[in-house]
């Protein structure tokens, strides 16, 4: 049976959740920001235990400005047996979720979940000996709205070269890089991200990078600023439960 929090046992499940994560592990840095540091007003977690009470489970359902209409979803499982139990609570059937799981795991849930707009990622984490900032004039640096660094390129009136941060745990920090095509080839790209990358280390957070598996030039990009591939696959994908048959009328 899976165990739904409520604004006054999040804070309590979310330490009952922390053995099954190892939050200095680039592989769990996604699930452990959102599992334990998401904001609780928009975090919902579901914590299965086994048979003897032991915690082997956890589903986390969280609103955030990835997509406003479909919630992002991540879990863990030790054994598979907590996967049913956990997806029925936590993925209300027939409604789009968007999934960031580990390749293997992502197998497992494929069996309850029809997933489509799949995409494999390479979790890439910075190797600080290779990384040398890169001084161009023409970079802006500020602050999101939650206080982390970001960094932009402007000709004219338009933005062409923008980086930032995606999520951010005390250990970790996911960065991003955007780039109009018309200015690829250019360097803007390396030149924001190293300004993101030299702030979050003076802040003692190691950034990470996810790209898609196939996109060579997002790839070579954070190479290029220092980023190593560090073995960890994640699937993201839309995903929607089908009714198990215990729940057709």
């Amino acid at each position: 049976m899976a165990i739904p929090s409520t604004p006054a046992t999040l804070r309590y499940l979310r330490e009952n959740v922390r053995d099954l994560l190892n939050e200095f592990d680039a592989a769990d840095a996604l699930a452990s920001y959102y599992a334990l540091h998401h904001d609780p007003q928009r975090t919902a977690l579901f914590v299965h235990r086994n048979t003897e009470g032991v915690v082997d489970g956890f589903l986390a359902r969280c609103q955030t400005g990835i997509d406003l209409f479909r919630p992002l979803v991540t879990m863990r499982v030790r054994g598979g047996g907590a996967i049913p139990a956990l997806l029925e609570p936590g993925l209300p059937p027939g409604r789009p979720h968007l999934l960031a799981l580990p390749a293997r795991l992502a197998e497992q849930v494929a069996a309850h979940v029809m997933f489509t707009e799949i995409s494999h990622h390479l979790i890439l984490r910075l190797d600080p000996a290779r990384f040398q900032p890169i001084i161009n004039v023409l970079v802006m640096q500020s602050r999101d709205s939650t206080g982390s660094p970001r960094a932009i390129i402007r000709r004219g009136e338009q933005t062409v070269a923008a980086a930032g941060v995606n999520w951010r745990s005390p250990v970790f920090a996911e960065v991003y890089v955007q780039v109009e095509a018309a200015f690829w080839s250019r360097g803007y790209g390396r030149s924001v991200l190293s300004a993101v990358v030299e702030e979050l280390l003076k802040h003692q957070v190691m950034p990470i990078y996810a790209a898609e598996r196939t996109n060579e030039a997002s790839l070579k990009l954070a190479q290029d600023v220092g980023f190593i591939d560090t073995g960890a696959r994640e699937v993201m994908a839309q995903g929607v439960r089908v009714l198990e048959p215990s729940e057709v009328p």
